[in-house]
């Protein structure tokens, strides 16, 4: 098992379960967790006051991922927060020595969610570690139907 595990979240629900899996495997093999969340920049100017108003959100939301991903683990969890492109940013630490990648797709790109977004897809296609990419389990239609029947 790596001794390095990067989990990129955004704050969604598949990663959250990305959290959840990454913790878990953590716990599990002894290996150091890092959290990471890369704030994409938006084109045109930024008013530096509303940057610096993010920065500080984005923050506090990590320290509260973080502290769930502590509990989780039962041992401390390194956090980055960075500015630019995800996928890149991502794949940047990545190459600085994680062992396994795991994030969260929300898999938009195409009807019904059966594709990976492109962020996952280019992180699982180019990361030069393992990746697991984490979905939220959506029931196929027959077991929809074998719920509501009767």
């Amino acid at each position: 098992m790596a001794a390095r595990i990067c989990c990129a979240i955004d704050f969604s629900e598949a990663s959250l379960l990305a959290l959840v899996e990454a913790a878990e495997l953590a716990r599990w093999s002894g290996a150091e967790l890092t959290l990471i969340h890369v704030h994409p920049v938006p084109e045109g100017e930024v008013q530096p006051e509303a940057f610096a108003m993010a920065s500080v959100d984005l923050h506090r939301d990590m320290g509260v991922w973080s502290a769930e991903a502590e509990r989780r683990v039962g041992a401390p969890v390194r956090t980055e927060v960075v500015a630019g492109d995800p996928a890149t940013e991502v794949l940047r630490l990545a190459r600085r020595g994680s062992g396994l990648l795991v994030l969260g797709a929300r898999g938009r790109s195409a009807p019904g969610g059966r594709r990976l977004g492109s962020v996952a897809a280019r992180v699982a296609r180019e990361a030069p570690c393992p990746v697991i990419v984490v979905r939220p389990r959506v029931p196929l239609p027959d077991e929809a139907e074998t719920y509501h029947a009767a």
